[in-house]
């Protein structure tokens, strides 16, 4: 098989239309998909509009607290009595705050691995291979090799109801 020109012409109209290289075979007739592949690089044609897929949604601001309604029922005068009501409130979600020990690390703190003990924070920080790599070094928690902010983010719950659950029971 050889590529006339009308069989080329057809080929870029119908790569243009967005049809796949598989459909484009199958209607040359008597080409295989990789062949068609071979001859759209070679004209240069192998970008093509961006998909439809592509397209950027609009991101929720990170920094604003989710908020939901959540039904509570509450009991109301004397407990002998026992009126018990159902009431809306809503509810700002827990967000992530980090303290600001872990926002500002001083420069003391920044332990190389030889500095490391049993009491200090083992969260790496950096590229092993940068020259400035090393570990947070701040107070570690008894019970974990982390400081209390890098152990929040090493041990996240993966369900937010066990998380909201938490935060309730103090």
């Amino acid at each position: 098989m050889s590529w006339t020109d009308e069989r080329v012409d057809l080929l870029k109209k119908l790569w243009q239309e967005g049809l796949s290289a598989s459909q484009i075979a199958g209607e040359l007739g008597g080409v295989t998909r990789n062949a068609v592949i071979g001859k759209i690089h070679r004209l240069g044609l192998s970008g093509r509009g961006q998909p439809t897929s592509t397209i950027k949604r609009a991101r929720r601001p990170r920094n604003s607290a989710p908020v939901r309604q959540q039904r509570q029922t509450v009991t109301v005068g004397a407990t002998a009595l026992q009126a018990e009501v159902e009431v809306e409130m809503e509810v700002e979600q827990e967000t992530e705050l980090q303290p600001v020990h872990a926002l500002v690390m001083p420069i003391s703190r920044r332990l190389t691995i030889e500095k490391l003990t049993e009491r200090t924070c083992k969260w790496p920080i950096g590229d092993p291979g940068d020259e400035d790599f090393h570990f947070c070094g701040c107070d570690s928690l008894e019970s974990s090799p982390y400081c209390e902010y890098h152990a929040g983010v090493a041990y996240q719950t993966s369900d937010p109801r066990r998380r909201m659950k938490r935060a309730a029971n103090g």
